[in-house]
């Protein structure tokens, strides 16, 4: 350990340098991830008690279990919100990119025009989905396989999630407007908020509480935009009276062309990211469905489930980067190597504990999605205990992936993301499900994982060979 991370906090010279540079680095991991961990359990937990209260939806018109119905519905919307997020989010991050070096560079004409272009585009982004909402919900449904109730709660849920899409695409905006200021609490407030109020809407209108009506699956979709709508509104409230570095003002407003240019220059590489995902949540619908409904609601049970190991992981990942590329441009190798090894550390408790309670109590985990089918439980558990391998190997990768973004080798991450989820995962499920049904179909998951994993080793050598290695440590 050098001696700067053995030197006692109150040192004054730790006030003199950035913290990124100078406090001890697992004390620094903490202190810049923790925020951001906190904030992503929530939208883990949101996500869960969404679907557990989906799970017990009741039809009086359905023979079969309407609850497995809803979760399939559910699922069968997944890849669309995914979409809708990653344009969200990669607008975002071109927003971000190009305001925070506006910034730097106290160049304030670049900074009003970066903010407003970008809610522009976030409101142009809500058009579109609005279109795609009301006219092509139905038939993105029925494309995956969605017959008679999944098809019909499908179709509401995905309905109302793109027409009132307005809220998540302007809180995504004036989440990163907050960030790109330094104001990371203010952003972690809205997230919460919006989470809180969701959690606290679902069974009152799924269920038709307090003299609401029972909107079933509906209700879950009003629940979740309300809360986007809610952070949206507390977003534009903190950026005007918090945020003098912003101006927001639309009025005499005309879009700029350079600068939309400049902004997804940087955000589309995130939505294509952030859309394989889509891609294959959608293509393994489609799979499952030809096998068996119940599967469909089985991947969605555990993609809830996963989030509650992947998602903190995400919120640590999140916290490195900008430690990677402070202590990268301040040319000291040993910080960050060190914030690698503790990172790498922490990434693999959150997946252990993710394996061992998919291994040890699978049928505890499904049963708090109590749909009243027991097929859930029959084809959830072999499927969990199959799933919970690649969590073994999941960690390392996703620290890769975030030590390539943060030495500015973005491609890598892209490389990778692609060849697991759409090269190998997919074609390996299609091939399983034809060998052996659902017996076979969920090794596709550990075994894109290993793929991952040997060239997740392979460009980590090439990293350190090139560029880390050769950093200078100045400490």
């Amino acid at each position: 350990m050098s001696d700067i991370d053995n030197r006692n906090e109150n040192d004054p010279q730790i006030h003199a340098e950035n913290k990124m540079g100078v406090m001890p680095i697992n004390k620094l991991i903490i202190n810049i991830g923790l925020p951001m961990i906190l904030s992503m359990l929530v939208q883990a937990f949101y996500n869960i008690v969404d679907s557990i209260f989906v799970a017990r939806i009741k039809d009086a018109g359905s023979v079969n279990s309407a609850g497995t119905a809803a979760l399939v519905a559910v699922g069968m919307a997944f890849p669309f919100q995914m979409l809708l997020v990653a344009v969200g989010a990669g607008t975002g991050v071109g927003v971000n990119s190009l305001l925070s070096k506006a910034l730097g560079e106290k160049d304030m004409e670049t900074v009003k025009k970066a903010a407003n272009n970008g809610i522009f585009l976030s409101i142009v982004s809500a058009v579109v989905f609005f279109i795609i909402g009301r006219f092509f919900a139905g038939t993105l449904i029925h494309s995956q396989g969605g017959e008679g109730l999944s098809l019909k709660y499908g179709t509401q849920y995905l309905s109302i999630v793109c027409m009132c899409s307005f809220g998540i695409f302007m809180q995504f905006i004036f989440e990163r407007l907050l960030q790109s200021t330094g104001r990371t609490l203010y952003s972690m407030i809205t997230q919460m908020t919006g989470a809180v109020i969701n959690i606290i809407l679902d069974p009152i209108l799924i269920f038709g509480m307090f003299g609401f009506p029972e909107l079933k699956v509906a209700g879950a979709a009003v629940a979740t935009v309300t809360g986007q709508i809610v952070a949206a509104c507390m977003g534009l409230y903190l950026n005007l009276k918090k945020n003098p570095e912003i101006t927001i003002d639309l009025r005499g407003f005309k879009p700029d062309g350079h600068v939309i240019r400049r902004i997804y220059m940087v955000g589309i590489p995130t939505m294509i990211m952030q859309s394989i995902g889509s891609v294959m949540t959608y293509c393994m619908n489609k799979i499952l469905v030809s096998l068996n409904d119940a599967a469909v609601a089985v991947f969605t049970v555990y993609f809830k489930l996963q989030s509650l190991f992947f998602m903190p992981l995400f919120g640590l990942n999140n916290g490195l980067i900008p430690i990677l590329a402070y202590n990268y441009g301040a040319q000291k190798r040993s910080r960050m190597v060190k914030a690698i090894k503790i990172s790498m550390a922490y990434a693999f408790g959150f997946a252990a504990i993710g394996f061992l309670m998919f291994e040890v109590i699978p049928d505890k985990l499904l049963l708090i999605f109590n749909t009243g089918d027991s097929s859930l439980i029959t084809y959830g558990v072999p499927a969990l205990r199959i799933i919970a391998w690649h969590y073994l190997l999941a960690w390392f990768c996703i620290v890769g992936g975030t030590v390539y973004q943060s030495l500015g080798n973005g491609v890598y991450s892209l490389i990778v993301s692609v060849a697991r989820q759409l090269v190998v995962l997919i074609p390996a499920a299609y091939i399983l499900a034809k060998l052996g049904g659902l017996d076979l179909i969920w090794w596709s998951f550990p075994v894109a994982e290993l793929m991952s994993f040997v060239v997740n080793c392979f460009f980590m050598y090439r990293i350190n060979k090139n560029i880390i290695s050769k950093v200078g440590d100045n400490v």
